[in-house]
Parts: structure tokens; sequence; C-alpha cells
């Protein structure tokens, strides 16, 4: 969970950032650099930006569905934290779900003391 939860931070992060600047690049308080004309046209034109799919999670989705996208997946993590374990998990919801996987694998493993690699 702590790996997913850093991951989602990094792209949170970089979103309000970039949206940050874009707002004072509008505004004439900054320069419009080639990232930042990137993120503003990506708002015209529904395409989520590189700099964000940079430190995002796989998604082909344009910017309406993607951003809305992250928003359930990062509201299941905050219920995850506030309610604890979920009795089921979103699988494609996270970064990487082989790891998720693998981990739940070796906890189970660990609990009831059976070999993993056998």
């Amino acid at each position: 969970l702590n790996q997913e939860l850093l991951r989602f931070n990094k792209l949170i992060v970089k979103v309000r950032s970039t949206l940050a600047d874009v707002r004072k690049a509008v505004k004439g308080l900054v320069v419009m650099s080639p990232e930042l004309e990137e993120v503003a046209d990506g708002i015209l034109t529904d395409r989520t930006p590189s700099v964000w799919k940079e430190v995002s999670y796989p998604s082909l989705k344009p910017l309406v569905s993607y951003v809305a996208d992250l928003c359930a997946r990062v509201s299941f993590f905050q219920t995850w934290l506030n309610e604890g374990t979920p009795e089921s998990y979103w699988l494609s919801g996270f970064y990487f779900t082989q790891s998720f996987l693998t981990g739940q694998l070796q906890n189970y493993a660990r609990k009831l003391k059976l070999p993993i690699d056998t």
C-alpha cells in the first residue's frame, strides 16, 4: 500500500504544480514554457499531457476521463486508509498489480507458513 500511495502522491504533486503554473502563466506571472503550453493545450483539447503520463499509471483515456479515473483511484485508497483493509480490491486501480498480488501471496504464505517457491 505504501508504494502505491507514494506513486499516487508523486502524480498528484505533478498535476497540481503544473495546473498552478498554467494558471500563473495565463495571468502573465510566469513564462509559458513548452511543458506548460502542452498542459494548457491538453485542457483545451481533452488530451492527457505527456508530463503527467511520465509519472502516471498506464492510461489511454482522454483528459476528462483520466481525471475522473484518477479521482476514483485516490478515493479507493483513501477509503482503504480511513476504513481499513477492504473486502475486495480494485486490481486495475493499482499502478503495478503484479507487485500487489506478489505481496498478498507472500503475506498469505507467511501466515500459513507455506513455501512460495515450490
